[in-house]
């Protein structure tokens, strides 16, 4: 009983040690890797789409390249389901090494949370210039290429923003602004796209 134990704690750490080599983070050298903003288009009339028991409204049709700032996975709170990963996204100067190396960024509860002992950039650079995610994958090919985001990485995504509801009245609603902060300020993206923009070999390790 006791190698059977031993046996089964060896293959949990060899998971856990695989699981964190496949989305250690990248380190890329200094320099703006993500030059402009997302593109957004707002849609006067949104089509209605359906995931289970979750009606998405579209909001917006949205496309941008970003530096992955911090990745978090979700498995037990009300949104789970629909949107398993939040990322938080760079662009500008908050997609540069240079500029990161000042700003400790954590994810926790849906929220994106950034700290700086002195500013690298003005407060509301760093505010406009990077935003949290919630991402709904559209097909299982989407929902495996979110697995696979690294930290540090160059991604390219493509989809919609969207509001969430529920019959029971749980809702979720996406934000429509880049320059907003705090509750409500993050993005609701239903993806229909997401790849790397570079060979992860040259973005350095």
């Amino acid at each position: 009983m006791q190698r059977l134990l031993w046996l089964g704690l060896l293959v949990l750490t060899s998971w856990g040690a695989l699981g964190w080599w496949g989305q250690r983070p990248l380190h890329p050298p200094p320099g703006v890797l993500a030059g402009q903003p997302p593109d957004q288009v707002d849609l006067e009339d949104g089509a209605l789409l359906q995931r289970g028991d979750t009606t998405l409204r579209t909001r917006a049709h949205i496309a941008l390249t970003a530096r992955v700032l911090s990745r978090e996975d979700y498995r037990w709170d009300p949104g789970a389901s629909l949107a398993p990963t939040d990322l938080a996204l760079g662009w500008g100067r908050m997609s540069d090494s240079a500029v990161l190396a000042g700003i400790r960024i954590r994810q926790a509860d849906r929220f994106f949370y950034w700290h700086v002992r002195q500013f690298p950039i003005p407060r509301r650079e760093i505010e406009t210039s990077a935003s949290n995610m919630h991402l709904i994958p559209a097909d299982e090919g989407v929902r495996y290429a979110i697995s696979h985001v690294r930290e540090g990485e160059l991604v390219h995504i493509e989809g919609f923003l969207v509001d969430a509801s529920r019959p029971d009245g749980w809702h979720w609603h996406t934000s429509l602004r880049r320059d907003d902060t705090g509750d409500g300020a993050c993005e609701l993206v239903y993806v229909e796209e997401l790849e790397p923009v570079a060979p992860r070999a040259q973005m350095g390790r």
